[in-house]
């Protein structure tokens, strides 16, 4: 459970800091985390990208001191980050739906966003289906994006990859190239450094790589494997969330910061859901023999 409690000081860090320059590097330090990954997890917890959630909390912050003080709305906006009244203005307007010069209007509907407490919610009523294997490492060869340590500009990036993939016959050409008993295509998303990040759609292999195509190698480790039948986005979604906040925190593991892997079947009908896998790394806690 020690990770929550690092989320949570990393969240008191940048409640601290709402009208100064929030370091993301600094966050993650203090979720004892990279930036990348301090980023992704908020994602999947939280609901909403890191960058999303601190515009938020600067607009709710802002709209109270609009609300109970003389201050120009120009000062507001600098106070919160912000150096123009345009991107202030569009920036406020994205929260509550109307100006800053419109909220100091008695009367006006604006919306609250508080800080978030990250917990662990135990229900019991339903069951999260894993399994743990340890694998050498695997070589997959396939097509690959480029993608961002920005959470929110890559949640666009990987649909639209995906799209693109199934309305062309490379990812027939990828699916050919198993030679192993495996009748589907993995995801992955592989973090390097700042200038390396990648999201493969890629199948195991031994084979050459064929022009136009990549190969990456997942490094061995140990996986928690979940299982789920559902809808793709949604099922990977909730399944890192269910990781995060219910297996976790009492598993006796880390999250080993290594690629994450989707594992979808082949089809030809062009479904979007049916049954997956995820499989994550992870690493016995600190002190766990």
């Amino acid at each position: 459970m020690e990770w929550l409690k690092q989320l949570n000081q990393a969240i008191i860090y940048i409640e601290s800091n709402l009208t100064r320059d929030i370091s993301y590097d600094e966050a993650a330090k203090i979720a004892c985390c990279s930036t990348y990954y301090f980023q992704r997890m908020f994602s999947y917890v939280a609901g909403i990208p890191l960058s999303e959630y601190i515009r938020r909390r600067r607009m709710t912050a802002a709209a109270f001191e609009l609300q109970r003080s003389d201050m120009k709305v120009m000062d507001i906006g600098l106070k919160y980050g912000y150096k123009s009244p345009t991107s202030f203005n569009r920036a406020f307007q994205s929260v509550h739906g109307v100006s800053p010069t419109v909220a100091r209007v008695q009367g006006t509907l604006l919306k609250a966003y508080p800080p978030i407490s990250f917990s662990i919610l135990v229900t019991g009523d339903e069951n999260v289906s894993y399994r743990i294997e340890t694998k050498e490492s695997i070589r997959i060869v396939g097509a690959r994006i480029a993608l961002q340590e920005d959470m929110e500009q890559n949640q666009k990036i990987v649909p639209v990859f995906w799209n693109k993939m199934l309305g062309s016959t490379l990812l027939s050409e990828i699916c050919r190239l198993t030679d192993r008993d495996l009748n589907c295509i993995f995801g992955v998303t592989a973090y390097t450094n700042p200038q390396n990040i990648y999201y493969y759609i890629a199948v195991p292999t031994n084979k050459p790589v064929p022009k136009g195509m990549v190969e990456f190698e997942i490094p061995a480790a140990t996986w928690v494997i979940f299982e789920c039948n559902g809808h793709f986005k949604e099922s990977v979604q909730t399944i890192f969330k269910r990781f995060l906040t219910e297996w976790l925190p009492f598993s006796g593991y880390e999250y080993a910061e290594l690629p994450d892997i989707e594992v979808y079947p082949v089809k030809d009908d062009g479904s979007k859901g049916g049954y997956i896998e995820v499989w994550i790394a992870v690493k016995k806690e600190r002190g766990e023999k």
